[in-house]
């Protein structure tokens, strides 16, 4: 993981400001950065969530800009501008084959169900927490060959779909898969059209992960979790052609790389 400090000069003759960021400068990264109280962030325009003691998150999609503008004001009015040069990346093409009939050409009903499970995800992304779960280590919810990675152009029995958001780690159904940081459940479904069971988990400031492909969900709304809590166990439902965690990671919309998150992989990438 990267360590990035940047001090930003003020636009006025007053003494410059210092704001320390964390993490990943680069498309699916995610920096946690420090102000002093009371100061205010935004981000392209956009209004940041600062905790009372000056901590805050950013994250950037996998289809991020080269550049976003960070602004910082300081409770004395200070104000401060710095251009994030944000690093693009090469994505791999993972062809996928055996998707069922069913998942590749939805019915009508199909649709309407798809629709309505999209609407329960976004309003449970929707929610802000004020908890700072998201400055903390993350873990590996479980451990096996890695199967899929971030940001990789998905093609479905030939078709080309949307990219990879996450990061699979293969496992045999039924294999215990824990929180990877502390937080809240946000969304417990038993079941979705294409993910399967389905848990999301809020870290706190829009930060959340998402865990599907399910085979049983073993958490309610509502509920709080901490690192070595169980909270599923692994599945093939939904669109997977083999049982595996896809683990996949938000900030608001903007959609992060859990690898990046985490200090160690599992075990070598399979090829």
């Amino acid at each position: 993981m990267r360590f990035v400090v940047l001090l930003l000069a003020a636009l006025s003759v007053l003494p410059s400001l210092a704001v320390e960021l964390t993490g990943d400068l680069q498309q699916g990264g995610m920096l946690v950065g420090q102000v002093a109280p009371g100061s205010q962030v935004s981000l392209d325009g956009t209004r940041i969530k600062v905790s009372a003691g000056g901590v805050f998150v950013l994250g950037f999609d996998r289809d991020a800009a080269a550049t976003a503008e960070l602004k910082v004001t300081e409770p004395s009015g200070e104000v401060a501008v710095k251009t994030l040069q944000i690093e693009a990346r090469q994505y791999k093409i993972q062809r996928i084959e055996g998707i069922a009939k069913k998942i590749m050409s939805p019915s009508e009903s199909d649709l309407l169900r798809i629709r309505r499970e999209a609407a329960e995800v976004r309003q449970a992304r929707a929610q802000v927490f004020e908890r700072l779960d998201f400055a903390n280590a993350f873990q590996w919810p479980l451990t096996g060959p890695i199967s899929g990675v971030f940001g990789s152009q998905r093609v479905y029995n030939g078709v080309p779909s949307r990219p990879h958001y996450g990061v699979d780690v293969a496992a045999p159904v039924g294999t215990p898969v824990s929180t990877p940081a502390p937080g809240t459940v946000t969304l417990a479904h038993p079941d979705m059209f294409y993910s399967g069971g389905t848990v999301i988990i809020d870290h706190g400031h829009g930060v959340s992960s998402t865990l599907m492909h399910l085979s049983k969900v073993l958490v309610e709304v509502g509920q709080e979790v901490v690192p070595g809590d169980i909270v599923a166990e692994v599945g093939a439902g939904g669109r997977a052609t083999g049982p595996h965690l896809d683990w996949r990671m938000n900030w608001f919309n903007a959609r992060i790389d859990p690898q990046l998150l985490v200090s160690e992989m599992p075990v070598t990438e399979n090829k």
